[in-house]
């Protein structure tokens, strides 16, 4: 099992540094919200388990603007 998905790897699931940040704030942010309502705390750190969930593609992301003017 991996400890920690390396950066290789998660670049492979995204287009940029940017979205990996992004989507892994937003997920780690779902995490912390779930861990909270529940009352039943996650064994690992939230970031951790979002970059591994991305980097076993059970979370995407999709670009909502192109970013272009």
């Amino acid at each position: 099992m991996m400890n920690r998905p390396s950066l290789d790897e998660l670049m492979t699931k995204v287009d940029s540094r940017y979205s990996l940040v992004v989507a892994a704030a937003k997920r780690a942010r779902v995490l912390t919200e779930e861990e909270l309502k529940t009352n039943q705390p996650i064994k690992v750190k939230p970031v951790t388990f979002a970059l591994k969930e991305i980097a076993n593609g059970s979370v995407t992301y999709r670009r909502t603007r192109s970013g272009s003017k």
